[in-house]
């Protein structure tokens, strides 16, 4: 592996481009308890949320670079978020492994632009992650648009979570939390808009599949990562639009820690997908999308 502070994409073995940081240095986690308790139900995983550090660590041994983010969804939630500074921060201290991403509450209107574009010029951010169902707003909702103006000005990609969230399952009315923010199908508005804003759309987008893929085939600048599923899960339409038509704009994910790359991996590799498609889809898709031949070293 590269030295600190280098990133050498030609050696690693796959760009994860979906991973949380749960924790801050002085112990404030991402989500309520909760919140918290309910998701490590549903995808029953254990243990305390790994620190930035960790996650560094983690997957330097495996030689697959994450990307890293929160969500800051206090609006809705009244929760503080973990401080995109911190993570950025952090994710500077393993510039060999980690690409940062933040969150900006959509709610704080021009502000979040003016902060978007100071976390990007001073603090090394590299896009930026929505979470509607959690931030409950509606993508295409005007008062967001002063914030995407400013990613599409600065080149950097909009990461939306779309379909059911593990975020409030099984906890009485689902935490509150509604699932019609995240149809993905409000994000095509967002990518008709701002036709030169990268756009991922995360997970399988149950129950919009279709709709995502729709969209990821009529918009050139929407992607689909395939995050927060195991890849045995994944839908009959997903597979065969990763390895045809969609096979340039799909990209891993885990959703770690909820779901480990091991796991996914190890799923993965059993899954039809063409010999030709699976590095695209592992690493090279997401190195062309986040520009990481140029990234500052």
């Amino acid at each position: 592996m590269s030295e600190p502070g280098t990133f050498d994409v030609a050696d690693l073995v796959a760009v994860d481009v979906h991973t949380h940081a749960e924790i801050s240095a002085d112990g404030h986690p991402s989500l309520s308890p909760e919140l918290e308790a309910a998701k490590g139900a549903y995808f029953k995983a254990s243990g305390p949320p790994p620190t930035i550090a960790q996650m560094a660590e983690y997957y330097r041994e495996r030689r697959i670079a994450a990307v890293v983010f929160t969500v800051d969804a206090e609006a809705a939630t009244g929760h503080p978020p973990i401080r995109n500074e911190e993570v950025a921060a952090a994710c500077a201290e393993h510039a060999d492994i980690l690409i940062p991403f933040a969150s900006i509450d959509p709610w704080r209107g021009r502000a979040a632009a003016r902060r978007a574009r100071v976390l990007a010029r001073d603090h090394g951010v590299r896009g930026f992650k929505f979470h509607p169902s959690l931030q409950e707003f509606f993508p295409n909702d005007r008062m967001a648009y002063p914030l995407y103006e400013a990613l599409e000005e600065l080149g950097l990609p909009a990461l939306f979570h779309t379909g059911q969230t593990g975020i409030g399952a099984g906890v009485r009315g689902g935490a509150g939390i509604r699932l019609k923010y995240s149809n993905p199908l409000h994000v095509d508005d967002v990518a008709a808009d701002f036709p030169e804003l990268p756009i991922i759309l995360a997970h399988p987008s149950f129950p919009w599949q279709d709709e995502a893929l729709a969209i990821a085939t009529h918009k050139p600048q929407v992607h689909i990562d395939l995050s927060g599923w195991s890849p045995k899960y994944f839908p009959p339409q997903l597979v065969r639009y990763a390895n045809s038509l969609l096979k340039e704009k799909v990209l891993f994910g885990s959703d770690y820690p909820a779901i480990t790359p091991d796991r996914w991996l190890a799923d993965f590799e059993k899954l039809d997908i063409k010999p030709e498609v699976r590095p695209l889809i592992l690493k090279e898709n997401a190195a062309r999308l986040l520009h990481l031949d140029t990234r500052p070293k």
